[in-house]
């Protein structure tokens, strides 16, 4: 048995933090109904940016947050379309959203609206900069919430150096499955006292949680951004090989391996060095770059291949930067079900799979697919609406039936 089965969700979610977080769910067992505005979520558009198709059969830049889904088109600024809202509702158990509370406040959708209606519901909300402070309203994403805002542009970056150029939705793969988790909470909770709940993740928040300890060494002199070449301890730090492939290497206790790393990389300019070999040295006489520069050139002499054989092999922590196409032919992510294969029509292609396992669900299955407004018949009708009333709301505009997407 999946761990929520039986659990009804309404998903009223744009782009990615949100709308993933209901893929999550749904994997684990949940039956996800998703509502989209006639003009569809701007995700189905997206593949463009990826440079990826996005067609109704072939659609990975919507299906990685959007699987597992169904999907009802409708009008909620009108009378008949947020009627079906409220009746979907009130079957449901969870209603996820990423759209601003102002704007649900216009439509009736709302926490505190909704808590009235629908007192077992919970609320479950992305927001950018939290619930409350001048940036409440703001419009933002993860691009700038979390990686600008939040801090990890700035701290994360090589000194000197301009920030980094991250995946698409970086902190909202991550906040989604912080949503995901307090949604369970919720539930929990919901079970004890027979109430619902209001649960809220933002984007700004989530990145400053996810920089802890950079937030609470900061106030103490230990300074962001850092440079490579003067990073404390010269064996946590990166490495570019041979072939122009970055390494890292993380070896915390410098004075112990020491003689180890610089026996092993053939640097007998460096073994038994009494300058260099003790880490609190290196620091109080500003030497971090010359150990970096002595590293920098051992591994320079060795493609990245020879470098993970010989630290490995020698039990020392080090691991290639992958990038992508490195992960498709990495044994460890093919046991472990990290990324799995998914026919399209243009063949198998790879997904990652969410980090959640359960021992007695096995591995989650994935329904791909589903074109704007694909089931609202099907749910119009479950929720009791006839033919006759069906087909005036279709006519009205109050719901549409499926659409295929065209390309821009």
């Amino acid at each position: 048995m999946k761990p929520l089965e039986g659990v009804k969700i309404v998903d009223l979610t744009t782009y990615l933090a949100a709308p993933t977080t209901v893929r999550v769910l749904g994997e684990w067992g949940a039956d996800c109904i998703k509502i989209e505005s006639a003009k569809g979520d701007p995700a189905r558009t997206q593949g463009a940016v990826f440079n990826m198709p996005y067609t109704d059969d072939e659609n990975l830049a919507f299906d990685v947050a959007n699987m597992n889904k169904r999907f009802i088109t409708l009008n909620l600024k009108s009378e008949k379309g947020l009627e079906i809202a409220y009746k979907l509702l009130s079957e449901a158990d969870v209603f996820v959203t990423n759209t601003r509370t102002k704007s649900l406040v216009k439509l009736g959708l709302d926490y505190e609206t909704l808590k009235e209606k629908f007192p077992k519901l919970i609320f479950a909300q992305v927001l950018g900069y939290g619930e409350f402070g001048p940036e409440k309203d703001s419009a933002g994403f993860d691009v700038t919430c979390y990686m600008a805002r939040g801090g990890v542009f700035g701290t994360t970056v090589n000194k000197g150096d301009a920030p980094m150029i991250p995946t698409n939705g970086f902190g909202d793969f991550q906040v989604s499955m912080s949503l995901a988790s307090g949604i369970c909470a919720a539930l929990y909770q919901r079970e004890k006292t027979g109430k619902g709940d209001k649960v809220t993740v933002g984007l700004h928040h989530a990145a400053v949680f996810a920089l802890s300890t950079g937030v609470i060494s900061a106030q103490y002199g230990n300074q962001y951004p850092k440079s490579r070449l003067e990073v404390v301890n010269p064996f946590n730090n990166v490495y570019r090989s041979k072939d122009q492939k970055w390494v890292v290497i993380c070896c915390p206790e410098y004075d112990r391996d020491y003689e180890k790393i610089f026996t092993l990389l053939g640097r007998d300019d460096m073994v038994g060095n009494p300058k260099y070999m003790k880490c609190d040295d290196i620091n109080a006489n500003g030497l971090n770059h010359e150990v970096v520069g002595a590293l920098d050139e051992a591994f320079a002499q060795l493609t990245r291949d020879e470098i993970m054989s010989m630290f490995k092999g020698a039990d020392l922590a080090c691991e290639a930067a992958y990038e992508p196409v490195d992960m498709y032919t990495d044994e460890q992510v093919w046991a472990n079900d990290i990324i799995r294969k998914i026919p399209y029509p243009s063949g198998e292609r790879c997904m990652p799979t969410n980090p959640v396992s359960f021992n007695n669900m096995g591995r989650p299955e994935f329904a791909i697919g589903g074109s704007q407004g694909a089931q609202t018949v099907e749910i119009m009708k479950h929720l009791g609406y006839g033919d006759a009333e069906i087909e005036e709301a279709l006519a009205s505009g109050a719901a549409e039936a499926e659409k295929k997407l065209k390309k821009l």
